[in-house]
C-alpha cells in the first residue's frame, strides 16, 4: 500500500533529521580520544581466539577451557574499544556545518503532530 503525500513528507523529514543527528553523533569529540586500528585488530583476533577456546571447552566438556575462552573474548572486546594514544587513529569528521536548533525539538513536533491527528478522529 503506497504512502500518502503527508506520510511521505513526514518520512522524508524524519530521514533528514536522522541523517543530521547521526552526523552530529559521529563527529562529536570523545574527550579527544579516538579508537586505534591496532587495538581493533588485536581485539578482533583475541575475540576469535576466545570464541575458539569457548567452543572447544564446551564441545569437550572442559569448563576451565570454556571459561578461559570467554575471558579472552571479553578482553578482546575491551581492547578493541579502548582508545589509542599513538598514530593510526580512526577519527570521523563531518563535512557539514552544525545547523542551529529550532526552539522545539524534532520529537516535540512529532508528538504535536500525533496529538493533532488523534484529535481529528
Amino acid at each position: 500500500m503506497p504512502l500518502s503525500e503527508q506520510e511521505q513528507r513526514l518520512l522524508d523529514e524524519m530521514e533528514r533529521h536522522l541523517m543530521r543527528n547521526d552526523a552530529d553523533v559521529v563527529s562529536a569529540p570523545r574527550d579527544g580520544r579516538t579508537l586505534s586500528y591496532r587495538n581493533i585488530v588485536y581485539g578482533t583476533i583475541l575475540v576469535l581466539l576466545g570464541l575458539g577456546g569457548l567452543i572447544v571447552g564446551v564441545s569437550q566438556q572442559l569448563i576451565v577451557v570454556g571459561v578461559i575462552g570467554f575471558v579472552v573474548m571479553l578482553g578482546g572486546v575491551l581492547l578493541a574499544v579502548t582508545p589509542g594514544r599513538g598514530p593510526g587513529k580512526v577519527r570521523v569528521e563531518s563535512d557539514r556545518p552544525a545547523k542551529p536548533q529550532n526552539s522545539s525539538s524534532f520529537m516535540d513536533r512529532m508528538n504535536d503532530r500525533w496529538d493533532k491527528r488523534q484529535g481529528e478522529r
